[in-house]
């Protein structure tokens, strides 16, 4: 990764908008500009603060983390807190010239925000960078692709094993835990998320976490389950009926298969993400069924399981070559069940390359 490059970006972008000095504290935008892996979950715990000024560029950390920073990170100085990090970033900042300071409004809460803001003088201002950073993650470069299809292709590799070996009577905890230990042992550093399992009546809730619920004949399934390699994600759900299908399930699974298929065709860089929604939407709603498609298309994917852009029905953002985002169109009735495809594609200048190989079944039969 050429980490040098993306804060001389960052830098030009801070200029255009006004930015003396960008802090950085949220764990996946501080990973893309200097590799470092720590991901906390919140501001209160951070392992470090980026200071960015259009000439200078510090990393403030902790004893816990200092050794490791000063051995990995080279574009930035590291600085060691002696107390507590925001006090240590506060003398910093006074060192430091520059009256606008640019703060991640979305990631920094407003207690770590007061404290900063006191720590000012009067004739220096914090301001929200929302989206500075973000912007810059969402065109994928070279190595980023190479790590993005390699966490594709492991999950799909073991989607495809760990359902082959599907048999009644196994819970949606026991297949979630299959598929991690598989994704663990297969060389994912974590999950991007879950897995998520889903048997019978409960796919009909999309974001459903696995219960103890077990599998039986003729149930409707989705599995969305997604490895994390080096930082970056992958996403992936397929859906089928277990053992036997209805004609009720092949006839929505038609729908949604068709829906994602029109989708994948139609999208391009320059499309707005609201037509690229409509592209799947209006296929299921003029199949009677657009009152049970109650999510976005799609979103992007990279260092965040769900990053920009989002691919939705108040989207009015343009794609972008270079783009990685979901196509997961879905139709989910209350008591009945839900179906959802989703693949990951990259966005091309004329269309899309779809990154996701594992393969689509609207049946699956026991092992």
């Amino acid at each position: 990764m050429n980490y040098q490059s993306r804060l001389q970006a960052v830098r030009s972008l801070m200029a255009e908008r006004g930015f003396d000095l960008l802090l950085v504290s949220q764990p996946d935008n501080r990973r893309y500009l200097t590799g470092f892996p720590a991901r906390e979950a919140m501001v209160g715990e951070s392992a470090g603060w980026l200071v960015i000024g259009l000439t200078v560029g510090y990393f403030v950390t902790s004893f816990l983390y200092y050794d490791a920073v000063a051995a990995s990170v080279h574009d930035l100085e590291p600085v060691k807190a002696q107390r507590r990090l925001t006090e240590t970033l506060g003398e910093l900042l006074k060192k430091l010239a520059g009256g606008i300071i640019g703060f991640e409004s979305s990631w920094v809460t407003y207690d770590v925000y007061q404290e900063l803001a006191k720590s000012l003088e009067s004739n220096r201002v914090l301001k929200s960078s929302a989206g500075l950073i973000e912007h810059l993650r969402e065109v994928k470069d070279t190595d980023e692709m190479q790590i993005i299809q390699r966490a594709i292709d492991l999950t799909d590799r073991v989607y495809t094993a760990i359902v082959g070996q599907l048999r009644p009577g196994q819970t949606e905890k026991e297949v979630a835990w299959a598929l991690e230990r598989a994704l663990r042992e297969g060389g994912a550093e974590g999950m991007a998320f879950g897995p998520s399992v889903a048997f019978g009546v409960n796919s009909a809730v999309p974001h459903h976490e696995p219960t103890s619920n077990p599998l039986n004949m003729g149930d409707p399934v989705w599995i969305d389950m997604g490895a994390r390699l080096e930082g970056y994600c992958a996403d992936l759900t397929r859906s089928f009926a277990f053992g036997e299908a209805s004609a009720e399930y092949q006839h929505l699974y038609d729908v949604v298969l068709r829906a994602q298929q029109a989708a994948i065709a139609g999208m391009h860089a320059g499309l707005e993400g609201k037509q690229a929604d409509a592209l799947a939407r209006e296929i299921i709603a003029a199949a009677g069924y657009g009152g049970d498609f109650g999510h976005a298309l799609g979103h992007g994917v990279g260092l965040a399981i769900h990053e920009a852009p989002r691919v939705g029905q108040t989207s009015e953002v343009r794609l972008r070559a270079g783009e990685v985002v979901t196509v997961e169109p879905g139709i989910y009735r209350a008591g009945w069940g839900g179906i959802r495809i989703e693949d990951v594609v990259v966005v091309r200048r004329s269309g899309v390359d779809v990154l996701s190989s594992a393969p689509k079944q609207f049946v699956v039969k026991p092992s």
